[in-house]
């Protein structure tokens, strides 16, 4: 069995990447202000690379760095 046998998801959030600074708080994972989307789509991706993760954006425009 997998990951589907266990009641408690099993993932680690890396960082956390975004635009508003107001987001930007401490924790764990590593949280990135970006000026733009742009800027926060292309630190994302080499973030997530170079961490070999998987990457979430949230509905508001957010990105999540996971690992599972």
């Amino acid at each position: 069995m997998g990951r589907e046998s266990s009641p408690r998801p099993n993932y680690e959030i890396l960082a956390f990447i975004t635009t508003d600074k107001e987001k930007v708080l401490g924790g764990n994972a590593l949280s990135l202000w970006a000026k733009d989307e742009k800027t926060a789509e292309a630190l994302t991706v080499d973030v997530a690379k170079a961490l070999k993760a998987d990457v979430v954006q949230m509905r508001s425009g957010d990105y999540l760095i996971l690992r599972v």
